[in-house]
């Protein structure tokens, strides 16, 4: 991980374990074809804060993220991506992990994939006002929760 690559979902188990402590602050992005939800947090306190969602795509979704990398500074930044209830990928988790490649070769830092199944639906049953902000903040405190 020390080349600040894009871990996989299936391989972030075993690569979550060996994330450097350099890597202290974490942006995560819950992507939607329309809209982005974004959460900051850090490894010491174990915990995310909703930071808005974004409704753009293409080149103004990534000036718009740049703003966010420019504010937060973040070390590493986390995609929820997602998959079927019985675990099998669909289109949207092609999409998610094209979405994390872009990211990587946009800002040169790395990017950790979580498995974000039900997220969204955890925010709402939470009573989310921002359910794409809360869903990033849930996959980005499910990350924090793994790292050793």
């Amino acid at each position: 991980m020390e080349n600040g690559a894009v871990v996989p979902v299936d391989k972030a188990d075993t690569a979550i374990l060996s994330v450097a402590d350099r890597y202290q602050t974490f942006l995560a992005l819950d992507f939607g074809l329309k809209r982005t939800g974004f959460a900051v947090g850090n490894r010491l306190l174990r915990t995310a804060q909703p930071q808005g969602t974004v409704v753009a795509q293409g080149d103004a979704r990534f000036a718009l993220i740049a703003k966010h990398l420019k504010e937060w500074q973040p070390d590493a930044l986390v995609i929820g991506v997602p998959f079927h209830p019985d675990g099998a990928a669909h289109e949207n988790t092609t999409r998610a992990r094209r979405f994390g490649r872009q990211l990587h070769g946009r800002f040169g830092l790395p990017v950790f994939e979580v498995d974000e199944r039900y997220s969204t639906t955890e925010a709402l049953s939470d009573g989310a006002r921002d359910a794409d902000a809360a869903a990033a903040c849930i996959i980005l405190e499910q990350f924090l929760r793994s790292l050793s």
